[in-house]
């Protein structure tokens, strides 16, 4: 098994510029609905994404700080997703297995806190 996995930029292009583009939208246009979270609605714990729609659309409008205390990966994925756009000629990149898993626990750990069940 390898310690690194290739991931392909070319969807992901796409996907970050859409999720940039909802996010400013529904920022500039104040919008609050959501997507409800099925975990948090059935059992009242969050889940790791709980707060990423509000985080990036508050990261989209420039709103770093409401953006940062909804879900910090929600800052993290505009960046990447700029990065992207920015660096179209790149088509892969590899990235160490431990990331997703270790971001994804980092997200629920965070999202425990802040709902005050840790």
């Amino acid at each position: 098994m390898t310690a690194v996995q290739r991931v392909e930029l070319r969807d992901l292009r796409f996907a970050g510029a859409a999720m940039v583009a909802v996010g400013a939208a529904r920022g500039v246009s104040h919008s609050s609905i959501g997507l409800p979270c099925p975990l948090r609605a059935l059992t009242g714990i969050p889940c790791p994404l709980c707060g990423m729609t509000t985080s990036v659309s508050a990261a989209a409008s420039g709103h770093i700080a409401t953006a940062f205390f909804a879900n910090p990966a929600g800052l993290v994925a505009v960046v990447v997703a700029l990065a992207l756009l920015a660096v179209p000629r790149r088509e892969s990149v590899d990235l160490p297995r431990w990331v997703v898993p270790a971001a994804l626990v980092f997200m629920w750990v965070w999202e425990l806190f802040r709902f005050g069940i840790l």
